[in-house]
């Protein structure tokens, strides 16, 4: 899958998980800040629960990065939550 900036029209090759049951759409912070994608701070932070119902270790999502998402023939333009998710 390829992630397009829509600030700096960069495009990236990404290996991606679709349609993970999450409430929001996120992209790890470790990609973001590798590939030195521009973010927006948000006006509110999001709280962060895991499947239990417990605090999850990252806690809030603070940004979110404006990409344009491609897979085969489709695109879609997205805001991603931007938030720590491990490997």
């Amino acid at each position: 899958m390829e992630i397009g900036t829509t600030d700096t029209s960069e495009l990236h090759s990404v290996e991606a998980l679709l349609d993970s049951g999450a409430t929001r759409s996120l992209i790890n912070r470790d990609l973001v800040r590798s590939k030195g994608m521009n973010t927006r701070t948000l006006s509110h932070n999001i709280l962060v629960f895991n499947v239990d119902s417990s605090p999850n270790k990252v806690e809030q999502i603070s940004e979110v990065v404006n990409v344009v998402l491609r897979y085969k023939t489709h695109s879609e333009r997205m805001f991603l939550a931007v938030s720590g998710l491990g490997k």
